[in-house]
Parts: C-alpha cells; sequence; structure tokens
C-alpha cells in the first residue's frame, strides 16, 4: 500500500494522497508539511513533549521477547489479527510497538508521535515496507477519519494537556468495527497522589541530565531486595531486572509536564459515552494472591487501566 494513500490535511482534511513524498503541500490551505528522514512533520515543536523526545533518543529499551508479551496485554490483541489490516499506533514513541505490528502483517501501520523520538522510531522501523512513522500531536491527526481497523495506544494518552479529550479524539480515527485498545495510568490512593504530585513538582523543573542522575539512583534502589517491593510503594522507581529498563522507566515517571492518573470506571465511562462495543477490562500481566490484592487496592504505582473494546458498525 502506498504509504499516502491515508493521509490528510490536520487543518483542512484534504486527501494528500497526490502530493510528491519529499514535499507534501495541501490544495487547499496550501500549508506545507516537509518530510524529513522519510518522516513527514506535521508540527514544528515537541511543545510539551520534549522529555520523551530526550528519553526515547537516549535509552536503548528494545526487548523483543518482553515486548511482545507486553504488547499482547496491552492490547489485548493476538498477532495474527495485525495481518492485512491498517493500524495506528497513537503515540509510538522509540517505535518498540508498531515495530511488531510491521512484524505481524500488517497491510499498513502509522507510528505517530510528536516527539524527536520518531527519529529512533524511524530507524528501528526502516526494515518493514509497510511501517510509516509521521511526527504529529495527537489532538490533530494527519488521517481521515475512520480509517484504521487498529488503533492502539500505551502509555502515552496520560501524558497529554487532557487524557479524555486525547481519546476520544484518537476513537475517530478507528473504522466501524474495528478495535481500540488504550493503557493509562492507574489512579493510586490519595496519600501516594500527594506524594507523587509533590515530588513530580520538583523533578520536572530540573535539567535533564540531573534527573538521569537521580534515575540511576532510583535504579540502584529498584535494585534492592524487599526495599523494590515496599518504598517503591511510596516514591515510584522501577524494579526491572534490566539495569537500563529500570533507569529508562524511573526517567519516564518523573520527566514529563502532564501525568494523569485515572480509574478503572472512569476509563470504562469514556468507551461507553463513545458507544463503544464488547469493552473489556484487560488484566495486568502479572498475577498472584498477593499482587493482586495490591493491584486491586490501588497501591502498585505505576500499574495501568487497559481496556478493549470494538467501535459499532454504523
Amino acid at each position: 500500500m502506498n504509504n499516502l494513500s491515508i493521509l490528510a490535511c490536520p487543518e483542512c482534511s484534504i486527501d494528500l494522497s497526490k502530493q510528491e513524498y519529499d514535499k507534501l503541500a495541501c490544495p487547499k490551505c496550501r500549508k506545507e508539511y516537509p518530510v524529513i528522514n522519510k518522516i513527514p512533520r506535521f508540527v514544528n515543536s515537541e511543545n510539551y513533549v520534549h522529555s520523551f523526545g530526550v528519553e526515547w533518543t537516549t535509552y536503548d529499551v528494545q526487548r523483543l521477547e518482553e515486548d511482545i508479551e507486553v504488547f499482547k496485554v496491552k492490547t489485548g490483541i493476538q498477532p495474527e489479527e495485525f495481518k492485512g489490516k491498517l493500524v495506528l499506533d497513537a503515540g509510538c514513541g522509540g517505535g518498540r510497538y508498531i515495530y511488531l505490528s510491521g512484524q505481524y502483517g500488517a497491510s499498513l501501520a502509522a507510528g505517530v508521535d510528536m516527539s524527536q523520538a520518531v527519529e529512533k522510531a524511524g530507524k528501528l522501523a526502516d526494515k518493514y515496507n509497510n511501517v510509516m512513522i509521521v511526527q504529529s500531536d495527537l489532538m490533530k491527526l494527519p488521517f481521515k477519519p475512520g480509517t484504521f481497523d487498529i488503533v492502539y495506544s500505551i502509555g502515552v494518552l496520560h501524558h497529554t494537556s487532557n487524557t479524555k479529550k486525547a481519546f476520544e479524539n484518537i476513537a475517530k480515527y478507528v473504522k466501524p468495527g474495528g478495535i481500540l485498545a488504550i493503557w493509562v495510568y492507574r489512579k493510586n490512593t490519595f496519600i501516594q497522589e500527594i506524594i507523587n504530585s509533590i515530588l513530580r513538582s520538583v523533578t520536572t523543573r530540573l535539567p535533564y541530565k540531573v534527573l538521569h542522575y537521580l534515575s540511576v539512583f532510583g535504579a540502584f534502589l529498584g535494585g534492592i531486595p524487599v526495599l523494590n517491593k515496599t518504598l517503591s510503594r511510596i516514591i515510584n522507581f522501577s524494579n526491572h531486572p534490566d539495569w537500563n529498563l529500570r533507569v529508562c522507566d524511573t526517567f519516564d515517571w518523573f520527566s514529563p509536564k502532564y501525568q494523569y492518573h485515572h480509574t478503572v470506571k472512569e476509563v470504562y465511562g469514556w468507551f461507553n459515552e463513545l458507544g463503544f462495543t464488547d469493552i473489556k477490562f484487560l488484566p495486568p500481566q502479572k498475577s498472584g494472591l498477593l499482587y493482586n490484592w495490591v493491584y486491586n487496592h490501588n497501591l502498585i504505582i505505576g500499574s495501568g487501566v487497559n481496556f478493549q473494546a470494538r467501535k459499532p458498525l454504523k
């Protein structure tokens, strides 16, 4: 499929498929969109997502076997379901999940991100002709509504200025009968939320180099048994077994300008309001009596609310 076939001017929704790939220009509003390193650019600034550009171009986080399992859990979609489908990764970051969409045989998988992380995503997905990377704002996407069979957003919507509005916007691009899957941060207890807000009011103002070294310290704490299961319930730092991912995950938590947390009831309501059907709450990857109790009591900082649903046929 011609990658340009799905592009539309984000300002006036005019089809851009007849444009030359190296210089996109809207025939109606005359707005021009540069293509740099094979990536169409529909924004001229990273705006509030600059920290993600730093994060995904600094840390190497692709771990293929782990990514496959996480992707399956957080979308609820089996690999074979991607074959021949039009797919949108709404907030692709460094590209580890759009890489899988391409590998699973999507007819075309579009990965969108507003940050300079698109440079990393472009290199990662370059081996697949069925993957395109686009730099764009999720609130103003360069596609026509109802374009995609599958739309997913993993850990991104809560970093926009308004999670619900971002959700409502990406939902427009799901075809009737298509699937939408999202993962957003879960709301924790009142005390945890207060502590987190106080800490982030400081960390989001720190120079990235300083925050990196604090994240290294957090990664050190995350490797200490017992401590990484107790103190991390008060101050979030990653206890992932991979050192590099621990540093990245901790940086990821404390650096973004926006970070909103939501309840299961709240997110279910978003899907319900838009008339989605077959709404499924997707359980976390981990399980066990203790883990389930802690998770269900909203005590795990950084855990998610994860749903998949289907857009009704017209």
